[in-house]
């Protein structure tokens, strides 16, 4: 299972950065993101899938095998166009239940760690600065913060040791 959520970063001249991820549920692992000073639509949530899909896979036109995406019910994860896509590329779309964000309770930890961890601990005086710094907040977060349920591994480092006989 994958899923996806996204958040906004606000910035200190009230500029804001709309940031939209796509977390492996298994390694938590951050596979993809798009970031906008814009609004995140169904074309966003469409590039995101096929950045996940092409990290984890390569370029193909469809996964092996399905994978489940969750999501809450944001209008950019639920219109037609971008269901239809998901399922085309091999991806199954799930949403939680109205009002009910703990039940995307992994993309939502996520969320909480990188405002906490990365956000909060920054200079943010301007979007472009935040765009700037959100690609190293990443690669920080999947190569070296541990998380409890990896046995305190990074997600990288998790997944190097389901790879190592």
């Amino acid at each position: 299972r994958w899923c996806s959520d996204g958040f906004e970063i606000g910035c200190d001249n009230g500029e804001r950065v709309r940031v939209a991820f796509a977390l492996d549920c298994c390694d938590r692992e951050a596979m993809s993101y798009v970031a906008t000073t814009g609004g995140i639509g169904g074309q966003e949530v469409r590039n995101l899938m096929v950045a996940a899909v092409e990290h984890r896979f390569g370029q193909v036109n469809r996964l092996p095998q399905t994978i489940e995406w969750l999501t809450d019910n944001g209008s950019a994860y639920i219109a037609t166009e971008t269901r239809r896509f998901a399922r085309e590329i091999g991806l199954e779309p799930r949403t939680t239940p109205i009002e009910s964000p703990q039940s995307n309770g992994m993309a939502e930890a996520f969320v909480r760690t990188i405002k906490r961890d990365y956000v909060r601990v920054s200079p943010r005086p301007d979007a472009e600065t935040v765009l700037r710094q959100l690609p190293a907040w990443l690669a920080h977060y999947n190569e070296v913060h541990p998380h409890k349920a990896l046995g305190y591994r990074s997600p990288h480092e998790f997944i190097e040791a389901q790879s190592t006989p």
